[in-house]
């Protein structure tokens, strides 16, 4: 083989997508509208599942957020356009916001996980050189304490454990104290995200991708389940339609059960 062919065929394999990323979003977005589906079949049509707003519940939730988050830091080192793609994000994050206050008010989404991934992606972008100087290593080390110890802001404290540092209530004013995590008694949102402590956990799989390497990751460009892949690729639009799609369905399917 030539150098100028061998040259051609690396350019294609690390420009290629890497397919197993693509279907572990698209896993984790099947995840997320079964998950979906029980919160309708629970608060919208009266089921009784007690389990749901237990701990398994809970672990459900919390592993499809994690993957979600975790996932999105890391492929942004992979993309180009950053605050384009995160304007985006976050415009898509608005206008779940705005229809749910139109016409879900009692079930409205404030800050949801697409204005945090939007504004992950933001200050990513501004904030590109001076993170890209920071050691992988250390900046996976970092936010992965930083989320630790933010992981509890919405309960008034700094910490984990018996840890804790109680933070003044004074922070806890506003809409906008809640974008950042501070949110006030009356806040609500049926969807909640906010930057802390969920930022760092967008960077550590922002700084995991650098601990990872690219040529660890060549394996990554073989296909498993192509399906999965096409739903991770389309994933944003996706999550936009999914509430409405299954609500819908499952509405036809109570008023033919109920006739």
């Amino acid at each position: 083989m030539t150098k100028r062919k061998e040259n051609a065929v690396k350019y294609n394999n690390t420009s290629a997508r890497y397919a197993i990323l693509d279907e572990l979003r698209g896993l984790d977005l099947v995840s997320m509208m079964l998950y979906h589906g029980c919160w309708d079949l629970v608060n919208l049509f009266g089921i009784q599942a007690d389990w749901y707003y237990g701990l398994p519940g809970h672990l459900w939730q919390q592993s499809i957020c994690w993957v979600f988050i975790l996932l999105s830091g890391f492929c942004v080192q992979l993309g180009h356009h950053t605050l384009r793609r995160g304007a985006q994000v976050f415009g898509a994050g608005a206008l779940v916001t705005a229809v749910t206050l139109l016409f879900m008010p009692d079930d409205r989404v404030v800050f949801g996980v697409l204005t945090l991934l939007g504004s992950a992606m933001l200050l990513t972008g501004l904030l590109e050189k001076p993170l890209r100087r920071i050691p992988p290593a250390a900046g996976f080390a970092i936010s992965a304490v930083l989320f630790a110890l933010t992981r509890n802001v919405s309960a008034g404290y700094l910490g984990f454990g018996s840890l804790r540092l109680w933070l003044p209530q004074t922070l806890y004013a506003n809409y906008v104290t809640a974008y950042f995590g501070f949110y006030p008694w009356w806040f609500y949102s049926t969807d909640y995200f906010a930057l802390l402590p969920w930022l760092f956990l967008f960077w550590a799989g922002y700084f995991l991708y650098g601990v990872v390497g690219r040529q660890r990751m060549e394996p990554l460009h073989c296909s498993v389940c192509p399906p999965l892949g096409w739903l991770g690729r389309h994933s944003l639009l996706l999550y936009l339609l999914h509430q409405p799609v299954i609500y819908g369905a499952l509405l036809a399917v109570f008023r033919v059960l109920g006739s």
